[in-house]
């Protein structure tokens, strides 16, 4: 047995390098107790076996645990024998130090966060059946280090469903399948960046970090006023990108309008630009007939970009883009060196689901009880204070006036309900009167009338006797 390692009864690395051995197994445990590999608790071999398995003199290990429990990594006890003693918790990282916890991380009784869907939803009976019946199919090369665009299974069945589901003109060998959105977006920006990008226009409103992706890839930003018909495409300037939200402006939920669309495609057409279409949730419309894709008009100058994360949960991390033919290659390679490809099991399962058509039959439920939802919403609240309910998964809601965004949301969170202002979105200059951008398919089915009674207290706090 080499002198660097022992067993413990499970697999333990300690490293013993230098003359002084019974200095190296101190640090060596130390760094053991410390790393979380031996939790508190954990029980020790006895000195005469340790030093059997290290090759060490007993009254080496003798010394070193004497030390250890001195120093209190340690705990002897007569006749329990040596274990990890009981450390105090590491304390909290001071404000502003490492990653800032997710928005509405804190434990809130309800919440209306937006950006999700209802993950209590989520088709587990038909996600379980949809992995077995594709790895009862799957080969074994299906394991290996696959294609960097993902799984030939996913790409050909969205290529299908794409065309049929949403207007999307592509074929799977455009495709490509990435780890989320944010992924997507971030290659996006890198590949376009080397192919001598140097801005990209975002709407004035929507996900923060979209802003910080493209400036951390070396872009510029520019900011493009949203209106009634959507994101005035006018103000481009000179960027060479635009990232649009067609279907439903996220989070002002206006629909681009055919005059902006039309104006948007003679733009890229114009000047060789690229359109990205973010179609978070153009699977999910209520009151209007079905809107396709603007890249179905253009595919040589839009990117699409659609995601299972509103669809099906987040958590799956999958995202897909339909690429212009002269994008494949370098997206493909910058995919590549990022993480090889995204998950094999779950793009097979998600390729199944689609293809036994249970995808779209929880569709087709997920947007009735995300209708209901919403007429809830509407009604629960004043005449003609909700907009954009259209499609999608969010609504805004405007406040009484003279009431703040942080009034309103420092209630609400007092009475347990977490809500987000609109300006917590503005990635732009353009300030809009103060509303709430409300998730109503966020909480699960039995929490969401609890949720709305809170919405409306606060609102009737701003609006007065």
């Amino acid at each position: 047995m080499k002198d660097s390692w022992a067993t413990f009864g499970i697999d333990l690395h300690l490293e013993l390098g230098g003359p002084r051995r019974r200095k190296a197994l101190e640090g060596a445990l130390r760094e053991a107790v410390a790393d979380g590999r031996l939790p508190a608790g954990t029980r020790l071999p006895s000195s005469r076996s340790l030093a059997a398995d290290l090759g060490l003199a007993r009254n080496t290990v003798v010394e070193a645990y004497a030390q250890l429990t001195a120093e209190g990594w340690l705990a002897a006890r007569h006749g329990s024998g040596t274990t990890v003693a009981q450390r105090p918790p590491l304390p909290p990282a001071a404000p502003g130090g490492g990653a800032p916890p997710a928005p509405g991380a804190e434990r809130w009784a309800h919440s209306l966060r937006p950006g999700g869907p209802d993950l209590s939803s989520f088709p587990r009976t038909a996600w379980l059946a949809a992995s077995r019946r594709a790895w009862s199919t799957a080969v074994d090369a299906d394991l290996g280090y696959g294609d960097p665009r993902g799984t030939r299974q996913l790409r050909e069945v969205l290529a299908g469903y794409l065309g049929r589901a949403r207007g999307v003109r592509t074929e799977p060998s455009r495709l490509v399948i990435c780890s989320g959105f944010t992924q997507a977006f971030g290659l996006l920006c890198s590949v376009l960046r080397a192919g001598g990008a140097t801005a990209v226009a975002l709407e004035s409103h929507g996900l923060p970090e979209l802003s910080r992706i493209a400036s951390g890839a070396g872009l510029g930003v520019l900011s493009l006023p949203v209106d009634g018909e959507g994101a005035d495409v006018a103000a481009i300037g000179g960027a060479e990108v635009a990232v649009l939200t067609p279907a439903h402006q996220f989070p002002l939920g206006t629909v681009l309008s055919p005059r902006r669309r039309h104006a948007a495609l003679s733009w890229a057409r114009q000047v060789g630009g690229l359109v990205v279409e973010d179609d978070y949730d153009g699977e999910f419309r209520y009151d209007r007939e079905p809107l396709g894709a603007l890249q179905g008009l253009d595919p040589d100058h839009v990117i699409y970009v659609g995601t299972a994360s509103k669809s099906l949960a987040p958590g799956l991390r999958l995202a897909w883009l339909a690429l212009p033919a002269h994008l494949v290659q370098p997206f493909s390679d910058a995919k590549l060196l990022a993480d090889r490809h995204s998950s094999v099991f779950d793009q097979l399962a998600l390729a199944e689901l689609i293809a036994s058509g249970a995808y779209d039959r929880h569709v087709r439920r997920q947007r009735l009880a995300y209708r209901r939802r919403r007429d809830r919403l509407v009604a629960a609240l004043p005449a003609g204070r909700v907009d954009g309910i259209s499609a999608g998964l969010h609504a805004l809601v405007r406040l009484p006036s003279g009431m703040s965004e942080a009034v309103a949301t420092a209630e609400a969170g007092a009475h347990g309900l977490y809500v987000e202002g609109l300006d917590s979105y503005r990635t732009g200059p353009a300030a809009r009167p103060p509303a709430l951008v409300i998730g109503y398919a966020t909480p699960p089915e039995h929490a969401y009338g609890a949720a709305l009674m809170v919405l409306q207290d606060v609102l009737a706090l701003g609006a007065g006797p």
